[in-house]
């Protein structure tokens, strides 16, 4: 009885796994070539490279202020900085998140190096990780911490 019950919910749940598994590569969008290159081209072009909803000037969602207001707390110089509106181009925004294998907007490059959406940015920014990285990858200038005087 527990034989034929356990094998019956293990074939069931393998089905349901096979068929799930199937379905999504049926559905997956795959990343032509091309368009593979370009977002690689993209991500090494600058420094730091932002993809977000909308522009620094006017996000067009609160993650994405969000992920600009903590590069800008960190002074990240525009010079170093590329932004992409992934509104503006739906070929952009669904193959940047296959780019990544991140399914959210925004996404964040250092140096080409996928860094992470808004929630592993903020999580690195309270941590002091995200200045140690922009430090590192000289984005932004390494402070020095100042000698103590003695008295």
């Amino acid at each position: 009885m527990l034989r034929s019950t356990f094998g019956s919910s293990f074939s069931s749940l393998t089905r349901s796994a096979l068929s799930s598994s199937l379905r999504t590569q049926t559905f997956r969008r795959l990343l032509s070539q091309e368009a593979r290159a370009k977002i690689q081209a993209a991500v090494k072009e600058y420094p730091v490279v932002l993809f977000m909803k909308g522009t620094p000037d006017m996000p067009q969602c609160g993650f994405s202020r969000a992920a600009i207001q903590v590069l800008d707390l960190h002074g990240v110089p525009a010079a170093k900085l590329k932004t992409y509106d992934v509104l503006a181009d739906q070929e952009l925004r669904s193959g940047i998140k296959e780019f990544s294998d991140w399914p959210t907007i925004p996404q964040v490059y250092v140096n080409g190096e996928f860094v992470g959406g808004c929630d592993i940015l903020l999580s690195m920014h309270q941590s002091g990780e995200l200045e140690s990285l922009l430090e590192k990858n000289n984005v932004i200038p390494k402070i020095e911490p100042s000698p103590k005087s003695s008295p």
